[in-house]
């Protein structure tokens, strides 16, 4: 099926792959440009929810699904069944609460991604360089190259694990799952890679007949939402509440999405199907979580509590414990996940690869015309699975590693996030709410305050309890006294836009111009042209928009962050090699 783009067969358009359509948005890639194909369907570029029945806007929900389901599904990847099984064999369900507080955080973060993907039609790693220069772009993307890469790894280990449980040696199930993972991309049809990925989702209805065969207790389950810290707050338990953050809400994870919404050609008139999309991708990533830690919790003899080595181990001591059939579904489920997670992570690499090179980026397009595209997929995945016939030691202790790395990474690329959605430029009516800054500057700092304890704790192994919940409240204050520093700086700033447009106004105070404002449209006017507007908004081309400029303080506090993040990640490192030398 040939795809179309500004009413032009892709295969015949003469817009060149850097140029952006000749409708001067932003878009770059004339491929991002035409028709929803989804897996489950397809809506005309032109098409409106407006006037359609309820059965009608449910198959357009399920033609504009995948990019939240993805994302979401692929968050429960090897790295992340390895963590919470380690989490359930050796705490028990004590802290299913950690995923109940991650709820918000992932709702917050990517949906903040789904309208910076729909809004301005290019991927994270472009609007980051465009908004913020050349410095920060290598800051942002050079990081999220590397963590990549190593959670690549960790797919190929969870492949590995997963097939060695049904027999199937290392030297066969790495190539394999690397031509497969190739296979599934190369096709040059959007809709064929997503049919592919749905299937494998599919898989994950494992799930339910393993967390039911571990016969559960449903009464510790739900005492773990209550928040403790079984055995003591100490560095090793830091580090794999850590690790959870970092393998439920990841960095690749906003590039992938945003990346894959401008793919599938998902525009600001469909974000409110995307909210669904993302909030069906919630749910089943939270249930697949708590399974994987059911079965750890309740599955394994009691000789095994508390001795995680990796996610193998967990299938044969099931195997050992509860039978075959419920050790297969576990390793059948670590393959799935393992696949979905290398696909995605590879895919939000060679995203931001295009976006970084201004090269072709797209699904839509053949090997013949976007080979750099897939040259860089090809390659990421080649060099991953040979660093995954590394020593069986090495690659246990690197899974949990890359997660913990992803955690402490985090605040950083949700900086970045916060400032593009603050971006009126590149979002205009889509910008942040106040509701939406408060809640997303609670997120970033919460999670430099669980780095920063987790550094603490590796410098000062014997730390009590007392002295980290003095520590975790005195850090608490801090927020909230530079909460309301931010805002009242924001106020001030507003109180001078408002003078400025006063001035152009013919004199007229702010108090004049709100009251001006309120006699011209009713609240629930006002609300229809920002509906409207917001339908048909869309980012300009962005070597026309003037770049932001940073203040000093902005600047001071990136550079601290920078820094701060450098020794928290060398930390993680000290703390792993800890672990390796016992």
């Amino acid at each position: 099926m040939a795809f179309f783009s500004n009413g032009v067969s892709r295969r015949t358009t003469t817009v060149t792959p850097s140029a952006a359509p000749a409708n001067g948005t932003a878009v770059l890639d004339s491929a991002h440009v035409g028709d929803i194909v989804g897996a489950l369907g397809r809506v005309g570029q032109h098409d409106s929810a407006e006037g359609r029945t309820r059965w009608q806007r449910f198959r357009m929900l399920l033609a504009i699904m995948g990019p939240g389901l993805i994302v979401m599904v692929g968050d429960n990847d090897a790295g992340g069944v390895a963590t919470y099984a380690q989490a359930g064999q050796n705490y028990g369900m004590a802290l299913v609460w950690t995923l109940a507080l991650l709820i918000p955080v992932l709702y917050v973060n990517q949906e903040m991604v789904v309208r910076l993907g729909a809004v301005a039609g290019v991927g994270h790693a472009r609007l980051i360089f465009s908004r913020f220069g050349r410095f920060w772009g290598a800051f942002s993307v050079g990081d999220l190259f590397i963590v990549n890469a190593l959670t690549i790894v960790t797919e190929f280990i969870g492949v590995t694990l997963a097939l060695n449980y049904f027999g199937v040696p290392r030297a066969i199930s790495i190539p394999l799952a690397a031509v497969l993972l190739f296979a599934m991309v190369a096709g040059g049809s959007f809709r064929r890679w997503e049919r592919f990925l749905f299937g494998l989702i599919a898989l994950n209805i494992v799930m339910f007949p393993l967390a039911f065969m571990v016969h559960p207790s449903i009464t510790t389950t739900a005492r773990g939402v209550i928040p403790s810290f079984p055995g003591g707050l100490n560095s090793t338990l830091l580090l794999l509440i850590v690790s959870i953050v970092g393998t439920t809400v990841a960095p690749w994870q906003l590039f992938f999405q945003q990346s894959n919404i401008v793919d599938k050609r998902i525009t600001p008139r469909w974000i409110k199907f995307e909210r669904v999309d993302l909030w069906i991708g919630i749910v089943v990533v939270m249930i697949g979580a708590i399974a994987i830690m059911m079965a750890a919790s309740f599955g394994l003899a009691p000789g095994a509590l508390g001795n995680f080595t990796d996610a193998g181990a967990v299938a044969r001591a099931l195997h050992d414990h509860m039978g075959r059939g419920v050790g297969a579904l576990f390793a059948i489920l670590l393959l799935d996940a393992s696949l979905v997670g290398a696909n995605a992570v590879s895919l939000a690499t060679t995203y931001a690869l295009g976006d970084t090179m201004g090269k072709r980026h797209s699904l839509h397009w053949k090997i013949t015309e976007a080979p750099l595209f897939y040259a860089g997929y090809a390659i990421l995945l080649t060099i991953s699975g040979a660093v995954a016939f590394s020593p069986d030691h090495v690659l246990g202790l690197l899974t949990q590693g890359v997660q913990a790395l992803a955690g402490v990474l985090l605040p950083s690329a949700t900086v970045f996030l916060v400032l593009l959605c603050n971006d009126r430029a590149v979002l205009g009516p889509w910008v942040n709410t106040a509701k939406q800054n408060i809640l997303a500057g609670v997120i970033v700092w919460s999670l430099v305050l669980l780095s920063l304890a987790l550094t603490a704790t590796t410098f000062f192994p014997h730390l009590s309890m007392l002295t980290l919940e003095i520590g975790f409240g005195a850090g608490v204050l801090i927020g909230v006294l530079g909460g309301i520093a931010v805002m009242l700086a924001k106020q001030r700033a507003d109180r001078r836009d408002a003078e400025r447009t006063a001035a152009d106004l013919g004199g007229l105070d702010p108090e004049q111009i709100e009251e001006l404002d309120d006699t011209k449209l009713s609240r629930a006017e006002r609300k229809q042209v920002l509906g409207q507007d917001r339908e048909t908004w869309r980012t300009p081309a962005l070597d026309t928009l003037e770049r932001p400029s940073f203040s000093s303080l902005r600047m001071a506090g990136m550079f601290a962050l920078r820094g701060y993040l450098l020794i928290a990640v060398a930390l993680v490192g000290v703390k792993i090699f800890q672990q390796i030398t016992g």
